[in-house]
């Protein structure tokens, strides 16, 4: 009683003196944007309503930005350093059904490291983040909640060879790549096998499952998904043992195949790239599996919008913005946004990268050294921010709740 009068005193005061009464629960958005250099270790953030509040870490070498723990971690993976480093975000969401709690505090750089030969592939699942390093035959893993709060209590899963791969934690059983222990003359690198079931100590629990060339996996609903040469190669996850599943590609498709795969959030479907000018939505349960798209330009970069699980939005190299109903397969709306970033070149030329923050699609623009904002709803251009250096990789992480 004494804690509550005090309080209503202390507003009352305030608004005797010409303040204003804010309430103790104060519903609000807050969102923050992970920057990485395209050259450098620099990591800049910063926050969208407030872009000249920033924070800068430096890390070993330029990096790929990943947010894990609903948001609150962000994984920090140095290929060329050999070695992920984190950061805590300082935005925590906390749902508890009828609304979120939301924290927000700086940003930090974290103490602990994972390091080893090439990290490439970054997998969260059952609470754990595995990240598989390319060149050791291993991949590391770390619990999430524990790596957040200073306990991450990593151990290494052994891979048979090294080699171009992931690993993800499914309960009890551990999923991982498998590649051929020779390479074919005239190869560059150790083909890519399939995928397989292991549990926590390394032991065989399932066949293997073929997948030739297989990369880009993502979850969505019950399943994983990963592309193969042929298909993509379904993982059903939840029954009392992972259930494999390859889905031919159909025979009217022109040659190509799935190497990245995005996992919608609120529908179970997946997004993924077929060849350089197409996407491919996967349905992995019903029939027909596969609806392609023929985009005007080679693709860029696309993202998924995590609040309209229908939507995602791809940039081609002519510059141009689109939206994509994944539902209908038709792209709805088209705006140029920037000036045209040609695909060919190297795989790691500085191109722009997409992000979404609630209503807005935020894209690095290398060239010109900015943030563009972009709206969702017409995809016309509503603001910019400078970022120095040359802006490539990006994460964001936020949301809406009731601050306390």
């Amino acid at each position: 009683m004494f804690r509550q009068t005090t309080a209503l005193a202390l507003a009352m005061m305030a608004l005797a003196a010409g303040g204003t009464m804010v309430r103790a629960d104060e519903a609000q958005s807050h969102w923050r944007v992970f920057v990485g250099d395209h050259s450098t270790g620099k990591i800049t953030a910063l926050d969208l309503d407030k872009p000249d509040q920033r924070w800068t870490f430096e890390v070993k070498s330029h990096a790929r930005l990943y947010p894990f723990g609903d948001g609150a971690g962000i994984a920090v993976v140095q290929a060329e350093a050999n070695r992920a480093d984190f950061l805590k975000s300082g935005i925590a969401l906390e749902s508890h059904g009828d609304h979120a709690d939301v924290e927000v505090s700086d940003p930090a750089l974290l103490n602990t490291s994972m390091e080893g030969g090439n990290p490439v592939h970054v997998v969260e699942h059952s609470g754990v983040l595995a990240i598989n390093f390319d060149k050791d035959a291993k991949a590391s893993l770390a619990d999430v909640k524990g790596l957040l709060g200073g306990d991450p209590q990593m151990r290494t899963f052994p891979q048979e060879v090294a080699h171009h791969g992931f690993v993800a934690v499914l309960g009890d059983y551990v999923l991982s790549t498998v590649s051929a222990k020779e390479k074919p003359e005239g190869a560059s690198s150790l083909p890519r096998l399939g995928l397989q079931a292991f549990s926590a100590d390394g032991k065989q629990v399932s066949d293997l499952a073929s997948c030739p060339g297989i990369h880009g996996e993502a979850f969505s609903g019950a399943y994983l998904a990963a592309g193969c040469e042929d298909g993509v190669l379904t993982v059903k996850t939840d029954g009392a043992k992972p259930e494999f599943a390859l889905l031919p590609y159909p025979a009217d498709f022109p040659k190509g195949k799935t190497g990245t795969l995005l996992g919608v959030k609120g529908m179970q479907a997946f997004l993924g790239n077929y060849g350089a000018d197409g996407l491919v939505v996967v349905d992995p349960s019903d029939a027909p599996h596969f609806t392609r798209v023929t985009l005007p330009f080679r693709r860029v970069d696309f993202v998924l919008d995590p609040a309209k699980p229908q939507n995602a939005y791809v940039l081609t190299e002519d510059g141009t913005l689109h939206r994509f109903n994944i539902l209908s397969g038709d792209i709805e709306v088209s705006s140029k946004v920037t000036e045209p970033y040609s695909m060919d070149g190297h795989w790691r030329d500085p191109r722009p990268r997409l992000a979404v923050a609630g209503d807005t699609v935020v894209m690095t623009d290398p060239n010109k050294g900015l943030l563009r904002l972009i709206s969702t709803s017409d995809l016309k251009q509503t603001g910019e921010i400078p970022v120095e250096g040359m802006p490539y990789t990006i994460a964001i992480t936020g949301g809406s709740g009731i601050s306390h």
